[in-house]
């Protein structure tokens, strides 16, 4: 469901830095895969860090393809060239940022929303209550087996207004 955001929105719900270009239009998709994205013009592209890869790597590929919104880390640097192409917005960390991009969006659905979480069963558990559950309602589930601080986030973006209710996954984290 994931609200059409301004940059000024953005900037504010993720406390970031916008740098670049100024990008006019507003996004509708939010990507940390390359590979997926369906709509450039409409994206964000959070620049997640991983073991092995930083997905800052693919920004200048992104920019070719039409991507014109990145969410960056704050100690990221560019070109001026690529500041001439697209904006940028530099948060302390891309995964807070996302995970704040998504708080937002669940503020915005008012509908039941079942949480379930433990150390196993949980995707088991979500399948069998969206098949019940859906025999009366329309149910945004989360994917797969999205239950982690990046997935939770994504599966909040796939909650679409025409959804009754929403069963999302989350698993359990070792405390930073």
């Amino acid at each position: 469901m994931l609200t059409a955001l301004s940059i000024a929105q953005l900037e504010e719900i993720t406390k970031g830095k916008v740098l670049g270009k100024g990008f006019l239009g507003t996004i509708a998709q939010i990507s940390i895969d390359s590979r997926q994205i369906i709509q450039p013009e409409q994206s964000l592209f959070v620049a997640l860090r991983g073991a092995k890869a930083d997905g800052a790597d693919y920004i200048p590929g992104l920019i070719l393809e039409g991507v014109r919104v990145f969410l960056v880390h704050h100690d990221w640097r560019s070109d001026s060239e690529l500041l001439t192409k697209a904006t940028f917005i530099q948060v302390k960390d891309t995964r807070e940022g996302l995970q704040a991009i998504a708080a937002f969006e669940r503020r915005q659905f008012v509908k039941p929303i079942l949480g379930i979480t433990g150390s196993n069963g949980k995707t088991i558990v979500k399948e069998w209550l969206g098949q019940i559950l859906s025999e009366s309602f329309t149910v945004a589930k989360s994917p797969k087996s999205y239950n982690s601080q990046v997935g939770v986030p994504l599966s909040i973006f796939g909650i679409q207004s025409y959804h009754q209710v929403a069963i999302l996954e989350a698993g359990i984290s070792k405390k930073r």
